[in-house]
């Protein structure tokens, strides 16, 4: 499918309709959430997704959201004691997890390389708050980001599928500010996926370069679900106009003031991102520990040398 953009082209963010990200029941994928205190809020993300991925020795990434992080990780330090830096958990046990995610970090405490049921997981654990406000408003634009790929949602007591909404109708708005006079479907996924990455100190020296084109070409019928009631409301209020030409160029945005508009939108999410990914990165080395972060930051390495070379 493809889209023209019309002049009625606006950036308010209105709730019209309700977004669906990609969900299934809880598989093997979601068994981590079986050793774990209870949650309002778990989404898998990233490439154990892509269709074509049954590599099972590969990381399962997750998001968790709940209500109080500090009785979360209280309950889940009896529990799971191990997934936690040991200097973290007999120093300052919860109250220094929450405090190093909220201080120095953007609010999200990750726990990586933890093994269950002969998988390899990664969780980070978030603020209910945190994660409606970062959705709803971009603050810290890290968590948004990520809901602006295609997740597997597990669990959602609160309806964070139905708020999302508002999060995709924001990164297609800004998308379409930052593309060319012309592009196809797959440009403007491309270019929703990289929101969140213009900035990150990590795509420096420890991304694949290829990370965007990765995402968009292995989960591209994912995205085309995840967008098509957005795009499609868009249509129905001709702001876009669609071609039954798979192949077909786009038109751009024609509004008044376009490249004012598009050099104050990159410049405030450049800055926000790389704010966010640089204390969640100092955040990241105190919370996994010397070995764990070692560890990540090689694999990470590894991936954007191959990526160069």
């Amino acid at each position: 499918m493809s889209y023209v953009v019309s002049r009625e082209f606006s950036m308010c963010f209105d709730v019209a309709f309700k977004v669906r990200m990609h969900s299934e029941n809880k598989d093997d994928l979601g068994s981590l959430l079986d050793c774990l205190p209870p949650v309002d809020f778990c989404c898998i993300y990233g490439s154990t997704l892509h269709p074509n991925n049954h590599d099972k020795s590969e990381m399962v990434d997750y998001i968790l959201g709940v209500s109080d992080p500090l009785q979360w990780h209280n309950e889940n330090l009896k529990m799971n004691k191990d997934h936690y830096a040991s200097w973290m958990a007999h120093l300052g046990g919860a109250k220094l997890v929450t405090h190093v995610a909220d201080k120095v970090g953007v609010g999200v405490h990750f726990h990586p390389f933890v093994t269950y049921n002969g998988r390899l997981f990664k969780y980070g654990v978030v603020r209910m708050n945190d994660l409606v406000e970062d959705i709803l408003q971009w603050k810290k634009f890290y968590l948004s980001g990520r809901l602006q790929k295609p997740v597997r949602v597990v669990v959602d007591n609160l309806d964070i599928n139905n708020l999302n909404y508002v999060n995709l109708r924001a990164a297609v708005s800004a998308a379409l500010l930052l593309l060319p006079a012309k592009f196809t479907e797959a440009d403007l996924y491309a270019k929703i996926c990289s929101l969140s990455y213009m900035g990150d100190v990590r795509m420096l020296f420890a991304e694949d370069r290829n990370k965007v084109k990765t995402i968009v070409t292995g989960q591209f019928d994912l995205f085309t679900s995840m967008y098509k009631q957005t795009l499609e409301g868009y249509a129905a209020k001709d702001v876009l106009k669609l071609s039954s030409l798979k192949h077909q160029e786009l038109e751009g945005i024609l509004i008044n003031s376009r490249e004012g508009a598009t050099r104050s939108m990159t410049k405030v999410l450049r800055r926000t991102v790389m704010v966010s990914s640089a204390r969640q990165a100092v955040s990241g080395l105190l919370s996994v520990g010397g070995v764990n972060a070692a560890r990540y930051l090689s694999s990470k390495m590894r991936k954007a040398w191959k990526s160069w070379t």
